[in-house]
């Protein structure tokens, strides 16, 4: 898929328009459209990955230049949908066609159920992005996706971020380490089935 190159967002109120968007969105909001990163997105990922609140919350990933921002777009969200349908997608602002940041579905070895993650870029922050996208793309996982569960997985500190998924449906399970000496995270699950084999319809809060 051709998609013209992606400037980094600035500091700006978005408008509520579709006009920026080059490409047929995977998901979409009011606000937002949803893609398949590419690795034409590495230096997208490059900003996000090094971003001061990022490597706080989230982790060091350990990249630095845009050639190992590639790779990391191969082994990671480009390989998940070649293998299991799904993954990181990257949210477009609809209003001028700039990256809003990243939001859909990782399976990790150590977790039974596929997470939902998010990321905004700074300019992007505080203004609905991340719960906009993570509706959508809970939407995607039970009526599409058919998932009966999803998880995610939080700094305890990161409250703006359990916040959201306290909105998205999200309750906690408990503390979490992925392995052995990493730090303590606290895991949060929302069920997407119901005991009949249905799907709930109420997970998401209005």
């Amino acid at each position: 898929m051709k998609t013209k190159p992606i400037q980094l967002l600035p500091d700006s109120e978005p408008a509520d328009s579709a006009a920026g968007l080059d490409f047929e969105p995977l998901l979409e909001t009011e606000r937002l459209g949803l893609r398949e990163l590419t690795v034409a997105d590495a230096g997208i990922m490059l900003a996000l990955l090094t971003d001061e609140r990022f490597m706080r919350y989230v982790g060091d990933r350990g990249v630095r230049t845009v050639e190992e921002a590639q790779q990391y777009l191969k082994d990671g969200p480009i390989d998940s949908y070649r293998r299991l349908g799904y993954g990181l997608y990257l949210a477009v602002r609809k209003a001028d066609g700039l990256p809003a940041g990243i939001c859909g579905l990782v399976k990790r070895d150590a977790l039974p159920d596929p997470d939902l993650g998010y990321a905004l870029l700074p300019g992007s922050r505080g203004v609905g992005f991340a719960r906009e996208a993570g509706e959508a793309v809970v939407r995607h996982a039970r009526d599409v996706l058919k998932l009966p569960r999803l998880l995610a997985i939080v700094t305890p500190s990161n409250y703006a971020s359990i916040r959201i998924l306290h909105r998205l449906g999200f309750r906690v399970e408990g503390p979490l380490r992925l392995a052995p000496g990493e730090p303590e995270l606290r895991l949060f699950a929302c069920q997407l089935q119901t005991r009949a084999g249905g799907f709930d319809s109420a997970s998401i809060r209005p």
